[in-house]
């Protein structure tokens, strides 16, 4: 959901008092459709609405809502819901409001505005307008046949001219590219989205994407042309790197335009045999392995209306793919360039190549201007790290044995040009600078090996190079800061690894295989979201986990599932746990029942297959404690093994099904997954759990934590084994050794506990393997392994949970489980008094919830907003006199106290800012 960002500057200006110029009552605003502002695609036909309130009064509420939908901006405008007027509904519900009017036809774009009633009855004004545009509603509607060159091409060109008439009212346009493409409309590229479609099992599904063209569009001729590349769809390494080999077909398109007339005239264009053909400039395309352009190769002007394709060979019509033409529906959030960097730093060397420092890890574009001679070349090679005499290394983005990767550029003229890639980016914060002279048979540069200069060459000089930043367009909706820098650096770390591997999926990391690793969605789902809007992301992911799931109920460790691991890489429980806990994730966070109730029956047949795996309700298949920090190398579980975290899971996956079938009222199968839950949590314990000695396994951090924090240990028992964690940890020097599955539970283990200061003390260090490690060893994004060594990634968010204890346990902003999709917010901070300040925003579906403490001489102060339509409890530890805004907290009649635990004071409170100071004892 695309969210208005409001900094923590501006938060807590608002904590402070300052005044908001809007009048009193409620204010509607940041409509959205499918989670997306005025989106084009919409392929369900009952989109779901959302909007936000806000208001200067506190405990201001909304009690009904009433919707138009009409079919026109002057309908509205007149009050009229020609589509839909749902009338006054008595409600405060303000998300996944489903549309209920008139059937919307493929293609129709509407226009919607709300208003609401707050807690006295008084409406406010009407919203301002939104909008939506329908896609293709069936496969049927296409008037397109999908088209493929008549002869194998490594990337091809597709064009086409076509006619619009007088009195053009409207053009919408939906198309799709198979493996990867660009679109052009007469001359220019459509749009500014990077390597679409996203990825998909395209045997499964393949998304569309969808334009309106009317401003864009002539009256006469017109052109449409693909770029079509290889992408996920085509994966061929041909000597150069790759993490696997395999294809789903010969490339392919199919377009699809509706043109609607001021006379009432519809006309459709779409692709078909008359469509013309062309290789395309790319020698070489990949995912993996980079990009060789020769643009001597493009035709000038291909797709303007005016150039001559009787040459062009014409297209075949190709049976379409397996896969179901989707749209907006279960599509992420599009890539596009996100800023644009200079290097920091140029070395050069004696051999004559040059590397440039963009100065973060991160995943990048080049984009070049070069001088030179026609038909000479540039080569850009990235890498992570370098060696010590400044000269790349590519240990840590792909196994050498298996290739390079770069990005070649062969000039089209002797004049200066410039190019930006179109098919391949990486993750990577230097790039290797090799040139080439004009081969004189007109050949590119094929080799890695860069052949020794001769007298006489003639080479290119790369005049400028710019970093492209490229990745998802996901709204950022948090932010936070401590006193402390190296916590903020933490953050940043974690950051810069999130945004590089959020494309169409959340890719482990962004070079030497860019899939969709499982246990991350789930393990770093509250991180990722607290950071990012996910809501898009994570309704496409539920969609590949479903297409990858095998008849027998089986999860892949991966989704989209495009190379077959074997043994527990292929299926291991604590990965597959997505399915389950992802919708569930994504309900607490967003309060989407949707998503619970359409891949419930596919989370129940994921269970029943993990029963059929499980030896007397233990699992064995399991990837255990993966990069966990034990004697050996990390990168493999070595102090927590698979049965203990699978069965974990299990009992994990139990309980959670149990909460979803309540949800969902499904009774009997809530009673039967409890029972499940019941019955694994004691023979988990008869079998891990030392009862002499109070913990489970071999008292790894990991084998505690996971019991603790999921419910498994017996009440008799959780003192012994949380004092058995923390002494683990003070034993080793606050040293962590819980890895990517562990670490997480870790986490909430000590901070449920409410040791928040061991889990403060055991990240504020740099000498140990960890965050603050990472970053004195010069990483700028979080690396895949504690130690940040050499031949491991460094760019991988999977260790990257603390962001989570950072909003939810250490400033406190979480959402209770009575009313999720912070609906009603849980206010439970955790302040560290060595730490002396923290603070934090984040947008909910809510709107903008902002808390900060402080510790003062005579005891510490908690401030905090909670926006409208929403009731917070606040949780203030310490059991000194309580104060608000300078008073009693008793003598304010808004706000009701709660039962605490003796270590905490409760209160409920309303919409609004509030300034909780509790005294020391």
């Amino acid at each position: 959901m695309k969210r208005w960002f409001l900094s923590t500057i501006t938060a807590l200006c608002l904590l402070a008092g300052a005044t908001l110029v809007h009048a009193a009552g409620l204010q509607v605003y940041h409509l959205e459709t499918e989670n997306t502002v005025n989106p084009t695609g919409i392929d369900r036909t009952d989109p779901r609405l959302y909007w936000r309130l806000k208001s200067e009064d506190a405990g201001q509420k909304q009690t009904a809502w009433q919707i138009l939908v009409a079919s026109s901006e002057a309908q509205l405008q007149r009050n009229r819901g020609d589509l839909w007027d749902s009338g006054k509904q008595n409600s405060s519900k303000n998300i996944h409001v489903h549309y209920a009017g008139k059937p919307i036809k493929s293609s129709q774009q509407v226009f919607w505005k709300v208003k609401v009633w707050d807690r006295d009855g008084k409406a406010s004004d009407w919203s301002e307008t939104s909008s939506w545009t329908m896609g293709v509603l069936s496969q049927e509607e296409w008037k397109g046949v999908w088209i493929t060159p008549p002869q194998a091409m490594e990337s091809a060109l597709l064009r086409k001219n076509f006619v619009v008439n007088k009195g053009l009212k409207s053009a919408v346009l939906h198309a799709v590219g198979l493996g990867t493409y660009d679109l052009h409309l007469n001359g220019s590229k459509l749009g500014e989205d990077l390597l679409s479609p996203g990825w998909t099992n395209f045997d499964k599904t393949a998304l569309y994407s969808s334009w309106d063209i009317t401003e864009q569009l002539q009256e006469g001729d017109n052109a449409l042309g693909f770029m079509l590349g290889n992408g996920m769809y085509n994966v061929v390494p041909r000597n150069r790197f790759s993490k696997f080999a395999g294809s789903f077909g010969p490339l392919r398109a199919n377009l699809h335009l509706q043109l609607e007339y001021a006379n009432g005239k519809t006309e459709f264009f779409g692709t078909d045999e008359s469509w013309k053909a062309h290789t395309g400039p790319w020698v070489f395309n990949s995912i993996y392995g980079g990009e060789d352009y020769d643009a001597r190769a493009l035709p000038a002007g291909w797709s303007t209306a005016a150039f001559d394709d009787r040459a062009w060979l014409n297209a075949v019509i190709i049976m379409r793919p397996k896969g179901e033409l989707k749209g907006q529906s279960v599509s992420a959030e599009p890539i596009r360039i996100i800023e644009t960097r200079q290097p920091k730093a140029v070395q050069d060397f004696a051999d004559g190549t040059r590397v440039y420092d963009l100065g973060q890890n991160t995943t990048w574009m080049p984009r070049i201007r070069v001088r030179g001679p026609a038909g000479s070349t540039v080569r850009l090679t990235p890498s992570e790290i370098t060696h010590a005499d400044g000269t790349i290394n590519r240990d840590t983005t792909g196994l050498s044995h298996r290739g390079s990767a770069w990005w070649q550029y062969t000039k089209a003229t002797d004049e200066d040009e410039e190019w930006a890639p179109h098919f391949y980016y990486v993750g990577s914060r230097y790039l290797k600078l090799d040139v080439f002279p004009a081969d004189p048979h007109g050949l590119v540069p094929t080799s890695a090996q860069v052949p020794a200069r001769k007298a006489g060459d003639v080479l290119p000089e790369l005049l400028s190079v710019e970093g492209l930043l490229v990745h998802s367009i996901a709204s950022p909706v948090g932010e936070f800061s401590a006193a402390n820098p190296l916590l903020n650096q933490i953050r940043d770390l974690v950051r810069w690894a999130q945004r590089s591997n959020i494309v169409s999926v959340l890719t482990d990391c962004p070079h030497r295989e860019k899939l969709g690793w499982l246990e991350q969605y789930h393990l770093n789902g509250p991180s990722i979201r607290y950071e990012f809007d996910m809501a898009r992301v994570f309704t496409k992911s539920l969609r590949d986990m479903r297409d990858s799931q095998t008849e027998e109920g089986a999860l892949p460790n991966i989704a989209p599932e495009y190379v077959q691991f074997k043994g527990t890489f292929r299926h291991a429980a604590e990965w597959g746990a997505s399915l389950i806990l992802v919708p569930w994730q994504q309900y607490q966070f967003e309060g989407d029942t949707d998503l619970l109730r359409e891949y419930y029956p596919a989370m129940k047949a994921y269970f029943a297959h993990l029963k059929t795996r499980a030896d007397d309700y233990i699992l064995s298949e399991g990837l255990g404690d993966w990069y966990d920090l034990g004697p050996e190398k990390p990168g493999k579980a070595q102090l927590t093994f698979p049965d203990l975290t699978a069965t974990a899971f299990l009992f994990y996956d139990a309980s959670v099904l149990a909460k979803i079938a309540d949800v969902l009222h499904e009774k009997a199968d809530a009673e039967n997954f409890r029972n499940e839950a019941a019955a694994i949590r004691k023979k988990f314990n008869s079998t891990f759990f030392n009862e002499e000695k109070g913990y489970y396994a071999g008292n790894s951090q990991a084998a505690n934590a996971l019991p603790l924090e999921l419910g498994l240990v017996e009440e008799s028992q959780r003192d012994r084994v949380f004092a058995n964690l923390v002494q683990d940890v003070i034993d080793r020097d606050y040293a962590m050794t819980a890895g990517d599955v562990g670490f997480r539970f870790l986490l909430q283990a000590l901070s449920n506990g409410g040791r928040a200061d061991v889990i403060y003390r055991m990240i504020n260090q740099s000498d140990k393997p960890g965050y603050g490690y990472q970053i004195k060893k010069g990483a700028t994004a979080l690396t895949e392994s504690w130690d940040a060594n050499h031949t491991a990634s460094h760019n991988h968010f999977m260790l990257g949970h603390i962001i989570e204890w950072f909003y939810k346990d250490l400033v406190g902003i979480g959402s209770s489980q009575d009313e999720p999709g912070f609906k009603k917010i849980r206010l439970y901070p955790q302040p560290v008094r060595e730490l002396g300040w923290a603070q934090a925003t984040y947008q909910s579906v809510q709107g903008p919830i902002s808390a900060r403490w402080d510790f003062e001489n005579n005891g510490w102060r908690y401030r905090v907003t909670i926006p409208a339509n929403t009731t917070a409890e606040v949780h203030l530890p310490g059991k000194g006199e309580v104060t608000l805004n300078g008073k009693p907290v008793t003598d304010t009649k808004t706000i009701e106290p709660l039962p605490g635990n003796g270590l905490r004071q409760v209160y409920r409170v309303p919409s609004g800012s509030y300034d909780f100071f509790v005294a020391n004892e």
